[in-house]
């Protein structure tokens, strides 16, 4: 018996519940429109009592909850929501107001929660995983705790073959050599080859088609260099990690050029996908 084209292939289709004005949620919502085909509600009666045709007769890839506060979601929600696509994963897109909250831990069972800067890298990942017909690590079970996923997601990493990185390979660059023998560390363990190594800012004649940059904290000089990198090579692609990154200076960065702006200490799965993303790119 032969299966409908439309069940046999994985949806990459991703529902997004809620808030997408917010200045950090609007540049995560941005990020997903680029990568997937989001459909939004507004509020969480709506995406129950919707009809929306890519949800009939499948689950959303993931189901996305922007959440601007501390406690925009509630459990009895989340479990509406269960009850209606069971295979779905959720995951909270967290603001600055609520990432304190979860350096503990997720306050929601079964829920994710990650930071809006995060979204674009691990979204990337997460659909780049069910393409090739993997659970990755939204398919892992819902109590599994932060340490267990990473755990997961690194032994996954040294099973498979690298990703070809983008011609001319990947850059590193960071003030402190400590912080620049870290990064190139992390950045092997997803997959890349590090051609280049600089402490301080990466140099304008660098040959790496991608440059990942620890700038700690993004100035106004930063964001200059960050142009003139990509004014001397427009298909280099520039990846910056900042301690705190915030939605004004996040914008301002990609206005200057960046590829994204992620957070530190930088999650392996986001900066694979983004990688992924800008390899990709770069080899088109």
């Amino acid at each position: 018996m032969s299966v409908p084209a439309h069940l046999a292939e994985p949806s990459t289709a991703v529902l997004w519940v809620g808030d997408r004005e917010h200045d950090e949620l609007s540049i995560a919502w941005a990020a997903a429109t680029r990568l997937a085909e989001v459909h939004r509600v507004a509020t969480l009666e709506e995406a129950l009592s919707s009809s929306m045709p890519p949800f009939r007769d499948r689950s959303p890839a993931v189901i996305l909850l922007a959440s601007p506060t501390p406690l925009s979601w509630t459990l009895g929600g989340c479990a509406a929501l269960s009850r209606r696509w069971p295979l779905a994963p959720m995951v909270s897109i967290a603001t600055t107001l609520v990432e304190g909250r979860r350096r503990s831990g997720p306050v929601l069972p079964g829920v994710e929660e990650i930071p809006w800067n995060e979204l674009s890298g691990r979204l990337a990942w997460w659909l780049h995983d069910r393409r090739r017909g993997l659970p990755g690590s939204l398919g892992q079970p819902t109590t599994a705790r932060r340490d267990e996923r990473l755990l997961d997601f690194a032994s996954r990493m040294a099973e498979r073959d690298s990703d070809s990185p983008a011609d001319g390979g990947v850059s590193v660059a960071a003030s402190r050599a400590i912080d620049l023998e870290g990064l190139a560390e992390v950045v092997t363990a997803v997959g890349h080859t590090v051609r280049g190594r600089f402490r301080g800012r990466p140099p304008l004649d660098d040959a790496a088609a991608v440059v990942v940059w620890d700038v700690a904290s993004i100035t106004a000089p930063d964001l200059t260099w960050i142009s003139l990198l990509t004014a001397h090579r427009p298909a280099r692609a520039v990846v910056l990690l900042e301690s705190f990154p915030r939605a004004n200076v996040t914008r301002a960065a990609l206005d200057a050029g960046a590829a994204a702006v992620l957070g530190r200490p930088v999650s392996m799965e986001a900066l694979s996908g983004v990688l992924l993303g800008v390899s990709a790119a770069c080899c088109d």
